[in-house]
This record gives structure tokens, C-alpha cells and sequence, in this order.
């Protein structure tokens, strides 16, 4: 992975220099701890970059670890899915990747503990009893019944859990803590309830299983984590964080640091909500390019370089606030008008035929890969007497400000000549079909002999030469900046969010491989599509535009 240069500190890095100035630590290790239930998005990104980007400036290390707790909304699927989007992103975890479900036998240890310490009793409360005796925010919890069985009784009752005895949601394993504490987090927390199914990394060696509170803190502590980094919607769950670990026989106590989540314009972060736009087939799978998951914005031609920018652009802070699309999509074309080569597409064909050009002849011009990098070096682009424009750049009439193929008046091919338009022909309804112009041979690479100025500069494509393609024009899924808002996001989803046309493309690009990308000049960015594109079937996907076309409609 390229290097990256040093970044403007952050209150999390004032936290660990400081802590490494103690001796405190004398190591950072962090974690980046996903649940195996959906594929990862650009919220996720921002976590990873912290995570493991902490770890590699500090010469410290990065646990992958897998909270699998719920088997029922887990899957390999999504485990192999969120492996890859890291190492795509270019980071490395230490070791294998670990498993909450790894430390099983731990957690049920340090549970049976907690019982025999009194802090923990089984509570046959059906879930509705306990949400009422759970108190509301100005309300205090009242106890449960069972709170003050006795220990003997609670191993029992738990060892009869772990047999399987009884059914799901018939009892659950809660911590007792304080059921009237101000933060709901601290009501006696369920800590265990009983699951009857297949997980995938145990099998059926277990039917209870622990809750995410009580497993993430003992997970951190076993794995020797120093600085356990989340959002803030855990800002008050640090409270049982640190009261499972300050209650149970554990010597390591790592420090629970929360940062602001992700909130991005114009797209949703909330796994289930993203998992129905799948389901109820709003979008092709989790891998659309219009989804905000690590693998759609990939498949849309994102690069790594432009998503862990994206993460150190918005930064690190306690505030939540509303990121710009705007900031994502000009870090990936920051990224591509550097790296990107240019070629030549048509996404709107109308035919031009230069009618002075030789019948049957054709030429092999040179075009540079890059005008701003001769490293990248040059590419041969046929020419011929047929050649296809984008039917918006022809008018039979325009005012000065249109600088493109007006009749009567010139133009320049991009990397070729100069033709000047004469007459065109139209279909039945009205339509430009053909359009009939001259060149001048004398202006290849060069201005007219006779000093008149040619201001305006189009793309094209030889005819006898262009290789078909289907080209998918995405956009932003949603047309509110705030879809979550709605009461049914299904209404804020963007009608024009893909458009598909089918254009032509210079033969140079004929041979690209999946997520290659490209400038198309004047047009914007695009790359293969790695799920449709086949050998007789290219597909291009667009990125981004060449500007932001939603600025203006942002400021109307």
C-alpha cells in the first residue's frame, strides 16, 4: 500500500501518545471487531481505516475479530465478503481472523462466575414482563421476580440453559446491576439467552449464547486489545463495558473509546435497512454499484486510495454531523484524473461521414494515455471517413457560447482534424441520423494553415473500428440528502438512479480487465463492470462525472 502521508492528530491519537508517554502501554492494539450479518459499507470504512491506520502508525497491531453471537443473521457468506473488503482496502489483520464465537467456552466460564458472585441471575420473565419492569428513560425499573434466587439455584437453572432444556425466550441469563441507574444499559442487561440453531463456526455444540455487551469487553480483554475504538451509540454501554470487566477474574482492561459514526448524504447506513433495499429487489444485490457497501462502491470503479482519503478527508471527531457526498465523490475523481488513462466513448451515437476522406481508407492516429503523464505513454486510435459523435454535440443552429459541431461551422476531432459541418440528414420523426462535414487534411496536431482559430474540441469514434458496449450510468440511490428520515425509504429511492445505453468505445479498451478504469474524455469516469462484462459483451459502469452534476440542485 502507498504511503500516506502524516495526518492532523485527533483526540483518539492525543489519548495514546499520551498513554504511551506514561508506559501505560507500551504497544497499541486495536481491533476491528464487524458482525458477519451483511456486507461491510463505507461506514465500516471509516472504522477500518481508524483501526487499522492507528495500529500501522504506531508500529502496533490490528485484530480482524468476527462478533458472531447470532448465528440466526450470520452467514459464511458475508465473513468471506468483509475478509476480502478489508485486504482490498489494504490492510492486514494480526495472525488469523478471530471469532467472539473463539472464546465460548471463556464467556460461559467468566457467566457461571458472575452467578456465583451473586451478579447474575436467570430470569424466566417473558420478554414483554421484562420490557414493562425495564422502566422508561424518567422512570426507574422495578426488580424482576427472580432477581434474588439463589446462587445454587441460578447454576442450576443456567447449567439446565446450556443443556438445552428449555425453549427460546423461555429464560435468559441477566447481570445484576442496578435496576434503577439512569442509563438503561445498567438495568440487569440481558447477558446470555437461549438459541436453538446451527452456528457456523461451532455447529451445535452450543444453544445459549452470549450477548454482544458482554462478549465484545471479555473478547478485547482476551485478545490484549489496548484501545477498543467505536461509535457513539456505545457511549453509555462503556459503563457495562467496564462493570463486566471490573466484575469478573480478567487481568487485561482495555479503554473503550467512542467516535462519531458515519452519516452520509443521499444513502443509509443501517445494515437492515440496506438488506431490505436487497430483498424487496430495489437494487441487484449487495454488490450494486449504487450501494454504499465496500463491495458496490468496487464495483463501480472506487478505488482503495479514494475511500482511505474519503476516511482521513471527514476525520475524527466526538460530533455527529452529515458528510457531503460531494467529499466521497471528489476524492475517487482526485484519485482517477490522476491514475485513470483516457480513451474515446460514445454513449449517444449519431453518425458523421467526412465526405473528402478516401472511401475505404483509414488511418492510425496517436493519442497520449494521460496529457498530464507521459509515463503512461501513448495509444493508437483508428480514424476513418465514417465516424461516430455524441448527438449533443451537433446543432443545426447555437449560439457563441456552444462550442461544439454547429452546420457551417468547425470543429475539432480530439487527436485528429479539424471538419466543418454541410448538411445532415433526419429520420421519419424528426431525428439527426447523418451528419455530412469535410476536413482539412492540413490540421492534424496543428492549427490551420491560415491562422483561423478553431475553438471548440468533441470525442469520437471510428466507426469502422468501435466495439459495442453497454454503458450503465449510475447515480445516487436516493434523490433526499436524508433518506433515513422518510417513513418509507422505498419513496426517496432516485428513478434515474441507472440509466443503461448502449454506445461505442475505441478499440483500445477492448481488452480491459474487470474494474479497469478510464477517463472517457468529456464525459467522466467509468470502469469495467466486473459481474456483466464479458468477452463478447462489454459493460461499463460510471463512477463519477467529470463535475458535480448535484451541486447546483443542492444550492436550488
Amino acid at each position: 500500500m502507498a504511503e500516506i502521508a502524516p495526518r492532523a492528530t485527533n483526540f483518539i491519537r492525543k489519548i495514546i501518545d499520551q498513554d504511551l508517554a506514561s508506559g501505560k502501554h507500551t504497544q497499541v492494539h486495536t481491533r476491528f471487531p464487524p458482525e458477519p450479518n451483511g456486507y461491510l459499507h463505507i461506514g465500516h470504512a471509516k472504522s477500518i481505516v481508524l483501526n487499522f491506520g492507528i495500529a500501522e502508525d504506531y508500529q502496533g497491531v490490528c485484530n480482524l475479530r468476527f462478533d458472531d453471537t447470532n448465528p440466526l443473521k450470520e452467514s459464511v457468506e458475508y465473513i468471506n465478503s468483509i475478509k476480502r473488503d478489508v485486504n482490498w482496502l489494504g490492510y492486514e489483520w494480526q495472525g488469523e481472523p478471530r471469532f467472539s464465537s473463539n472464546y465460548f467456552e471463556a464467556l460461559h466460564g467468566f457467566a457461571i462466575e458472575l452467578i456465583e458472585k451473586g451478579l447474575a441471575y436467570v430470569d424466566f420473565s417473558t420478554q414483554d414482563d421484562m420490557r414493562t419492569l425495564r422502566g422508561t428513560l424518567t422512570e426507574k425499573g422495578t426488580n424482576s421476580p427472580y432477581r434474588d434466587t439463589s446462587v445454587a439455584d441460578n447454576l442450576a437453572a443456567f447449567e439446565r440453559m446450556t443443556a438445552g432444556e428449555y425453549k427460546e425466550g423461555e429464560c435468559s441469563l441477566r447481570a445484576k446491576i442496578d435496576m434503577a441507574s439512569p442509563f438503561m444499559c445498567m438495568r440487569d442487561p440481558v447477558i446470555y439467552r437461549v438459541r436453538h440453531i446451527e452456528h457456523h463456526q461451532t455447529g451445535n455444540t452450543w444453544c445459549v449464547y452470549p450477548m454482544y455487551d458482554f462478549t465484545h469487553c471479555i473478547s478485547d480483554a482476551l485478545e490484549g486489545i489496548t484501545h477498543s475504538l467505536c461509535t457513539l451509540e456505545f457511549q453509555d454501554n462503556r459503563r457495562l463495558y467496564d462493570w463486566v470487566l471490573d466484575n469478573i477474574s480478567i487481568d487485561c482492561h482495555p479503554q473503550q473509546i467512542e467516535f462519531s459514526r458515519l452519516n452520509l448524504e443521499y444513502t443509509i447506513m443501517s445494515k437492515r435497512k440496506l438488506n431490505d433495499l436487497v430483498n424487496e429487489g430495489h437494487v441487484e444485490g449487495w454488490n450494486d454499484p449504487r450501494m454504499p457497501t465496500i463491495a458496490g462502491l468496487r464495483r463501480r470503479g472506487y478505488t482503495p486510495g479514494s475511500i482511505r482519503e474519503f476516511a482521513h478527508r471527514i476525520g475524527v471527531t466526538k460530533m455527529d454531523n452529515q458528510v457531503e457526498m460531494g467529499i466521497l465523490e471528489a476524492c475517487i475523481r482526485d484519485d482517477l484524473n490522476e491514475h485513470a488513462p483516457r480513451a474515446m466513448a460514445v454513449l449517444d451515437p449519431i453518425k458523421v461521414v467526412i465526405e473528402n476522406y478516401p472511401e475505404g481508407d483509414s488511418e492510425t492516429l496517436q493519442a497520449a494515455n494521460h496529457p498530464n503523464d507521459p509515463d503512461m505513454g501513448t495509444r493508437e486510435v483508428p480514424f476513418s471517413r465514417e465516424i461516430w459523435i455524441e448527438r449533443e454535440d451537433f446543432r443545426e443552429s447555437a449560439n457563441k457560447k456552444f462550442k461544439r459541431l454547429v452546420l457551417d461551422k468547425e470543429v475539432r476531432l480530439r487527436n485528429a482534424y479539424v471538419i466543418k459541418a454541410k448538411r445532415f440528414d433526419t429520420d421519419a420523426e424528426g431525428n439527426i441520423t447523418t451528419v455530412y462535414c469535410s476536413y482539412d487534411a492540413d490540421t492534424l496536431g496543428k492549427d490551420p494553415a491560415d491562422g483561423r482559430k478553431v475553438k471548440g474540441v468533441i470525442h469520437w469514434v471510428s466507426a469502422a473500428h468501435a466495439v459495442p458496449a453497454e454503458i450503465r450510468l449510475y447515480d445516487r440511490l436516493f434523490q433526499v440528502a436524508n433518506p433515513a428520515a422518510e417513513e418509507n425509504i422505498a419513496d426517496a429511492l432516485n428513478p434515474n438512479s441507472l440509466q443503461i445505453v448502449q454506445g461505442v468505445v475505441e478499440p483500445s479498451v477492448a481488452k480491459a480487465a474487470a474494474e479497469d478504469a478510464f477517463q472517457f474524455e468529456r464525459t467522466g469516469y467509468f470502469c469495467i463492470d466486473s459481474e456483466l462484462s464479458t468477452a463478447d459483451k462489454l459493460v461499463f459502469n460510471r463512477t463519477v462525472g467529470l463535475r458535480d452534476s448535484w451541486a447546483k440542485m443542492d444550492q436550488s
